[in-house]
């Protein structure tokens, strides 16, 4: 069992409801990565749906998670449809609510053998995962447990560190076991790189998500994930990043939106 596996691993807890002991190995700072976090309720909502894939997951985000205990998954099927079904869930510590995700369900292809026209972004041109660099905590003044767990290499320049005319962060993901991606892990990884302004406001604190919604395109291939993310939107300390993942073939794997706060220091 790979190491994403088991520690989103759930247990069932009567009708409708499951327990998951939460890691901390997959922290930013003092709370677990909401990408992470929301996995065991995507987890059960696949279950639930009868198909294999995420196509759309759309998460809220209520209060910080906290890794390192047992947290509630309560999840119900809101329809099964024979190629798409719809299911929602919550993920609750301490009797309180953290996060609610609501997926659209269904059994996707790797857009290899098909006949139809294909409109497909290619990836950007930066240097390949050897040439980046560790994604460093020390950057962003917070501690990063999650690199443990997830490879993150990102080009040398201002990804982190500010200067740039642009809020762009590119780079490359893959899990650090060598466990082969996923459509259930895309989410994740869509979720785990720093926050695009970063790269032109430099460490301007915490940036939590709202909301974040990603849909999958794609099953993608094995190896490196590869990842832009711009924020075209900034107002008011509330911001709105686009990102979209590639797989080692090149293909378009999944496109994310989400809107944030932005903390300044």
């Amino acid at each position: 069992m790979s190491e994403f596996d088991e520690e989103t691993a759930l247990h069932p807890d009567g009708p409708g409801r499951w327990s998951v002991d939460l890691s901390t190995n997959w922290d930013i700072g003092d709370n677990a990565n909401g990408g992470y976090a929301a996995s065991p309720v995507l987890r059960t909502l696949v279950a639930l749906g009868g198909h294999a894939d995420p196509m759309s997951v759309t998460t809220h985000f209520l209060r910080p998670v906290q890794g390192g205990g047992r947290a509630e998954v309560d999840a119900e099927l809101v329809r099964r449809g024979r190629t798409v079904s719809v299911a929602r869930g919550s993920l609750s510590q301490s009797g309180k609510d953290r996060l609610t995700v609501t997926a659209a369900l269904g059994d996707l292809g790797d857009g290899q053998d098909t006949d139809e026209p294909s409109i497909d972004q290619p990836p950007p041109d930066f240097p390949g995962p050897d040439d980046c660099v560790d994604r460093d905590g020390s950057q962003q003044g917070v501690e990063l447990a999650i690199a443990g767990r997830v490879d993150v290499r990102l080009p040398p320049g201002p990804n982190v560190a500010g200067g740039s005319d642009e809020a762009v962060t590119e780079g490359w993901i893959r899990f650090v076991d060598g466990t082969p991606p996923s459509t259930l892990a895309l989410p994740l990884f869509a979720d785990a790189f720093p926050p695009s302004l970063f790269s032109m406001l430099g460490r301007v604190g915490w940036v939590p998500t709202i909301e974040l919604t990603v849909h999958v395109r794609r099953r993608p291939a094995p190896g490196w994930i590869q990842a832009r993310f711009e924020c075209d939107d900034l107002a008011d300390g509330r911001m709105i990043e686009s990102g979209t993942l590639w797989d080692s073939r090149g293909r378009v794997v999944a496109r994310s939106r989400q809107i944030g706060l932005l903390l300044r220091l």
